[in-house]
């Protein structure tokens, strides 16, 4: 073979050495600057920035506890939200559950049993609602969309004629046991505290909600369930025919949504004290807001744990922002919204669509005419 033949051979062989290492380090860059949780990230930090300038009180160590309080119960639930939403299905039923949950759970502690077994049966009538929907979706075939809807009148339905539409509050003997579940605090934020006055003494909510993050996370990334719920929202068709029991996963997903529904529903009893039928009363629009903003794509295939944390804590400075601003509570839903609006088309920028080019093409198709 020529010496010149063997050297252009040589070249190419690097070239192409050379194109896939500097392939390889952009994809990191790029990975995470097409992250939307990076960049709702971004925007939490700018935000609170911004608000803590106008209002030194937002960044309080009081403030800031309520925040992360107020928001944990959401978190949990979009952990679950996220895990049904991305095998490409919905649960509008979240909510309803919550409500029911309480109810059992009041029921049971009205009637003087130990908090436990009242827990344990809250838990379960969240389960039995989270298994009728997966066995449903997963194995009849019906659109989530439909038979969560469904859920969501007959829970709440449940709810209301369980309680005889009152509120629950005497709990008996166990009721201490209860409330101190749901109001407890880490550090306890006393002045005999070991801990800073400056560190926020967080609730039992929030540690919670990063313990099932914590798990979420490394089970969507390193655990065969995880990587079968992204094949499934992906191409479900594909996943069926390497092998994935697609039936199982989804039927598991919804019952692991439903539980996120009940663990934050009695984490709220705990912490209120007594139980309500309207509890979580369109508390599934804010979860599904949540985790659109935190990442999540409504047609599956995509979502992450810590999306889902960053999408709830996001959408609760909002809220907080324009109370504290002393904004009429009513254009809460307006500013969700426009966020949610916001979140969709950065996911679609970061899957290849281009917003520039499309309003290029309108601005050249109204000249045109």
């Amino acid at each position: 073979m020529p010496p010149e033949v063997v050297d252009s051979k040589d070249k190419v062989d690097h070239a192409r050495i050379s194109d896939v290492t500097g392939i390889a380090e952009r994809t990191v860059l790029e990975e995470l600057v097409k992250s939307q949780p990076f960049w709702v990230t971004v925007a939490l930090i700018a935000l609170s920035i911004a608000i803590g300038l106008y209002q030194p009180s937002f960044v309080s160590v009081t403030n800031i506890a309520n925040v992360t309080r107020n928001f944990a119960p959401f978190g949990i639930m979009a952990l679950g939200m996220t895990c049904v939403i991305i095998t490409g299905g919905i649960d509008l039923s979240v909510g309803s559950i919550m409500g029911l949950v309480a109810i059992v759970a009041g029921l049971f502690l009205t009637w003087e049993y130990p908090w436990y077994v009242a827990f344990v049966m809250g838990m379960l009538a969240g389960l039995a609602c989270g298994a009728v929907n997966g066995f449903f979706v997963a194995h009849v075939g019906m659109s989530s969309f439909v038979v969560t809807l469904g859920m969501m009148s007959i829970a709440r339905s449940l709810a209301v004629v369980f309680s005889g539409n009152q509120m629950l509050y005497q709990f008996g003997p166990d009721k201490a046991i209860v409330k101190a579940i749901g109001q407890s605090k880490f550090p306890s934020g006393q002045p005999d505290s070991i801990f800073p006055a400056w560190i926020p003494a967080f609730s039992s909510h929030f540690w919670v909600m990063i313990l099932l993050a914590l798990i979420v996370g490394y089970v969507l990334n390193r655990k065969p369930w995880g990587k079968h719920l992204y094949a499934i929202g992906g191409n479900e068709p594909a996943a069926r025919m390497t092998g994935v029991n697609v039936d199982r996963i989804k039927f598991q997903a919804y019952v692991f949504s439903a539980f996120c529904a009940s663990l934050a529903s009695l984490l709220i009893l705990g912490y209120s004290g007594s139980a309500i039928n309207a509890l979580g009363q369109s508390y599934e629009l804010r979860v599904i807001a949540a985790t659109v903003i935190g990442g999540a794509n409504l047609l599956g295939g995509s979502g992450t744990a810590y999306g889902a944390i960053i999408g709830s804590a996001l959408l609760e400075v909002i809220r907080n922002a324009l109370l504290m601003a002393g904004i009429d509570s009513n254009w809460q839903g307006a500013f969700v919204g426009a966020f949610i609006i916001l979140a969709v088309l950065i996911g679609m920028e970061t899957r290849g669509f281009s917003l520039t080019e499309l309003f290029r093409n309108l601005f050249r198709s109204g000249k045109d005419r």
